[in-house]
């Protein structure tokens, strides 16, 4: 194969990438503001049990996390991503998407718990103060959080968050070991054919991916330095 249709082929699974990395984002972002919230909440039962599943969540590697969501339905009779696989390949022809469906999930899952933990810092950091403070010159509860309290969590925020995203990306890589053709998984494929210079190759599509969030991730800091002492 030539260096272009190399390339071609390599987009190829750099696609799925780039999708599995969105859907998580999508998904983990709100599930994770949702967790930080449970997790603050003075309702003892409530933030106990989040804490618990989010220690177990973030203290189990992920690739296992992929193993046990995949695996474990069918070893309880219920092989629910098989009928995703029918489903889509009957109605849309698209084949092994139970694969990727599973590996959505354990993705979504696993770093709603990381991002939960960065917005209860964030959220957390804020000193109560400035609420009391607000509401003293008569703001409403929305208008305090909205222009008080929100920009500044999100200030806050941005330095680990942007580290847990990069870490997102190259972490698709591990979608492989369910057989999810991405990037690195196309690359392996390559080597069947005695071409081993693709899977090095691939790191470039990584690098430039990467490159560019940590150009967007710092254009926000920017915008956000007015929070400055």
């Amino acid at each position: 194969m030539t260096f272009g249709e190399v390339t071609l082929y390599l987009l190829d699974g750099f696609k799925l990438t780039c999708l599995l990395f969105a859907l998580t984002l999508v998904l983990a972002l709100p599930l994770g503001l949702i967790i930080a919230f449970c997790s603050m909440s003075k309702f003892k039962p409530l933030s106990s049990v989040t804490k618990v599943v989010v220690w177990i969540v973030r203290g189990i590697p992920l690739m296992l996390q992929i193993f046990i969501i995949y695996y474990v339905p069918g070893f309880l009779g219920y092989n629910v991503f098989a009928k995703v696989d029918s489903y889509f390949f009957s109605t849309v022809g698209l084949v092994d998407a139970g694969r990727f469906v599973s590996v959505t999930i354990a993705f979504a899952i696993n770093y709603a718990c990381y991002f939960s933990e960065i917005f209860r810092g964030g959220i957390q950091s804020i000193p109560k103060g400035q609420s009391e403070a607000a509401q003293v010159l008569g703001m409403k509860k929305s208008e305090i959080f909205f222009k008080v309290i929100l920009l500044q969590v999100i200030k806050n925020i941005i330095p680990p968050m942007s580290n847990e995203v990069i870490t997102l990306v190259k972490d698709t890589a591990l979608s492989r070991v369910v057989l999810v053709v991405e990037l690195i998984k196309k690359a392996e494929l390559l080597m069947t054919q005695a071409l081993i210079w693709p899977l090095f190759y691939s790191g470039v599509f990584y690098l430039i991916f990467v490159g560019l969030l940590t150009i967007l991730f710092n254009y926000l800091e920017r915008k956000l330095s007015y929070f400055k002492v």
